[in-house]
């Protein structure tokens, strides 16, 4: 699956809308059936908004998305745009006579927290408001108390907006209503008709309502017809003080939003921003229209044919905004190029094609019905945690493994959705988190699964058997104590699962060793499957556990350090040969070339000594980015230019020197790598790890926080 491949359902649908939009303001049949344009307008177009507050929900809302910096970033952004908004529609304004209304102040107040400045904008506003109503209540009582409380408000909106004509026969709601319309005009805003669908849409993002395709478009077709005869019903009667809010509308939103959802492909991702722009710019370019139609005399044609009207507005709008879009990326390229030549100095990247190809290539090897289970603790090995678990389960991995309980909640803060299980010990104090965030705990001795089911929580976990690591897990001769563990309800054991410590290596007395453990572990399987206890989930090997001993039979590999394309010394032999490759890259950049003259030194401890006049070039990175110190004094290289060229002097915290006297026309700004591929020539994780006397997994887990991370 190429890591393009998304929900381009949402993605080609949010075009779809903004053109229901444009069609909302311009009423494309007016001109041929006031019925049909009502239908169309005033019903199915009503579906445009819904959706685009379902779509922020969908990416922004979720359970386990505790991270506040992402509502944040959308509250900052969103503000950001709806300032540039009404700013842009100044002159409209004036124009309008808008500034000349009584009570201007309080006007401008309601209309800026509410209506919008102009008619349209009135989303961005609810938008804001919405998000943090919705944020708010998912965070504080739930999911179930949240839909609730937003359904009722969205029926106090709806009793205010195409059900105005009942309320108001009633004189208590009448009151109160006129009490609502001297604040804001409609009901139609942020605090009534948008927190519901932003709660829907992070319903969907978190299945919590499992629905299939096929129900999902059957249930969409009902509704639909539901809500024609809900808005011609109500049309009829004569009772809409607005048409934006019927009750059909939320039935036929969900199945909509989550049949979209079940359609993959390829992502257009600058459409986001291009329907965005379309939005805000659309009443400019009716205005546009009008106005040129009138200088040319073209009113029957581009004003009063409405189909036409809608046609050239929307195709205006639509090459405006691609040519706003081209200018805006630009500057933001030449931007993020300025910003990269004075900030940059060492980064990693992340090369995803590469990460899917070892995934496939570790699910290929994996006997059937076994499922890879990515570890991604430590950073994902320095590869960073976001951009690699992000992606893989956006792939299919849906299994992962983590060292402690903040990093498995971090995952959940990023989306992450399937099974995580926590390899290390948790505090049982913090079993609450591990509910909440539907972690699955390994427990690592009987005191210690005793102390968890204390705490009062139901929880699901793994038990570590130990068989000769002696590290942690449950002796495997305590079959008793393991029983009972199975049997404790609070603990909801899932799984079982032992490490095998030397299943890298092949010496006869590694691998004797390592069948030892396997014979002890699966005896211990026997014996419960003899006392009546299922297992559940049985896993056994690593990396190399699957590397060297892949005729095992297990419902999980634990891949680590092979996820990431490397073994962890370049001198291991494995019995499976399979064609990984490397993930991540260690670069930096050259600031600065000093020529020194034969005897001169360089560094602390004038560990280096010119035997020649040279050329030094200097690299900001050092151990304090995780370029070990034991490289030092011709120990490590780097590759530039598709050279090598020796690390000299002693490497410091943040910078190391390298002789390229020897290599032609080195400059300021050239790049050098550390690991990785430059031309022909490459240095790859084990090489260096082994330079400097540890392993791949050490030097990649070290790799310091400061050090940018970029993604190809």
């Amino acid at each position: 699956m190429n890591r393009n491949r998304a929900y381009a359902g949402i993605d080609y649908f949010r075009f779809a809308a903004a053109l229901l939009v444009i069609a909302v303001h311009t009423s494309p049949l007016f001109s041929y059936s006031e019925t049909g344009d009502f239908i169309l307008t005033r019903i199915i177009a009503r579906i445009a908004v819904p959706f685009f507050f379902m779509t922020s929900g969908f990416f922004l809302i979720s359970r386990y998305n505790d991270n506040s910096d992402k509502l944040k970033i959308f509250l900052k952004k969103t503000s950001i745009i709806y300032v540039i908004a009404i700013l842009l529609y100044v002159p409209l304004n004036i124009y309008n006579g808008y500034f000349s209304m009584d009570n201007l102040l309080p006007n401008i107040m309601k209309d800026i927290v509410f209506d919008g400045t102009l008619y349209h904008l009135w989303y961005l506003p609810a938008s804001i408001i919405g998000a943090a109503i919705a944020w708010y209540l998912l965070k504080r009582v739930g999911v179930s108390f949240a839909l609730i409380v937003t359904m009722i408000l969205y029926v106090v909106g709806m009793l205010g907006d195409s059900y105005y004509g009942f309320a108001e026969k009633i004189p208590f709601l009448k009151k109160m209503f006129e009490l609502m319309f001297e604040v804001a005009d409609y009901t139609r805003n942020g605090l009534f008709f948008a927190p519901l669908f932003f709660v829907l849409g992070g319903i969907i993002a978190d299945k919590a309502i499992k629905v299939s395709l096929k129900k999902s478009v059957i249930g969409f077709v009902i509704s639909l017809a539901l809500l024609f005869g809900e808005g011609m019903a109500l049309h009829q009667w004569g009772v809409q003080r607005h048409d934006s809010m019927y009750m059909m509308l939320l039935p036929c939103m969900f199945f909509l939003f989550n049949a979209l959802t079940y359609w993959k492909g390829k992502r257009i991702k600058a459409l986001s921003s291009l329907t965005l722009i379309v939005y805000i710019i659309h009443p400019m370019i009716i205005v546009l229209v009008r106005m040129l139609a009138t200088i040319l005399r073209m009113q029957p044609l581009l004003v009063e044919n409405s189909l036409i009207h809608y046609v050239v507005v929307s195709v205006l709008s639509i090459v405006a905004s691609i040519v706003i879009l081209r200018l805006y990326s630009r500057l933001k390229l030449r931007y993020r190029k300025k910003v990269q030549n004075s900030m940059n100095r060492s980064w990693i990247e992340v090369d995803l094609n590469n990460l899917e190809h070892n995934v496939r290539i570790l699910q290929e090897s994996m006997p059937k019905d076994c499922e890879l289970m990515a570890v991604v603790k430590a950073d994902a090995y320095g590869h960073r945690t976001f951009e690699v678990s992000t992606f893989i389960n956006q792939i299919g991995v849906k299994a992962f493994a983590v060292a402690t309980i903040d990093e498995g909640i971090k995952l959940r803060k990023y989306g992450v959705k399937g099974e995580i299980l926590i390899l290390g010990y948790t505090c049982p104090t913090r079993a609450k988190e591990l509910h909440k965030y539907s972690l699955i705990q390994s427990l690592i001795d009987y005191n210690y699964a005793v102390a968890l089911s204390h705490q009062g929580y139901n929880l699901k976990s793994h038990i570590k058997i130990d068989t000769g690591m002696k590290r942690l897990g449950f002796d495997v001769d305590d079959i008793a104590e393991i029983i009972e563990i199975f049997k404790t309800k609070q603990l909801g054991v899932c799984g079982i699962y032992t490490h095998l410590c030397v299943s890298d290596s092949l010496l006869p007395k590694d691998v004797e060793f390592t069948q030892i453990q396997i014979s002890r572990f699966y005896s211990l399987i026997g014996m419960l499957l003899e006392n009546g206890v299922n297992p559940n989930k049985v896993h056994i090997q690593s990396s190399y556990g699957l590397l060297n001993y892949p005729e095992l039979q297990c419902d999980y590999v634990r891949a680590g350090i092979a996820l990431y394309g490397v073994l962890s010394s370049p001198t291991d032999q494995t019995k499976l040969k399979l064609d990984l490759k490397p993930v991540l890259s260690l670069k930096s950049k050259v600031i600065l070339i000093r020529a020194i003259k034969e005897g001169e030194t360089v560094g602390y401890g004038r560990a280096f000594t010119a035997s020649r006049n040279s050329l030094i070039a200097i690299l900001p990175i050092g151990y304090a980015d995780g370029v070990p110190r034991n490289l030092s004094c011709g120990k490590g290289n780097v590759l530039i230019d598709g050279y090598q060229a020796p690390i000299v002097g002693r490497i410091c915290m943040d910078h190391l020197a390298i002789d390229v006297t020897d290599i032609p026309h080195v400059a300021v700004d050239d790049i050098a790598t550390i690991i990785g591929r430059d031309g022909e020539m490459e240095l790859t994780a084990p090489e260096v790890a082994n330079n400097s006397g540890s392993l791949s997994n050490e030097l990649l887990s070290r790799l310091g926080t400061r050090l940018m991370s970029k993604t190809k």
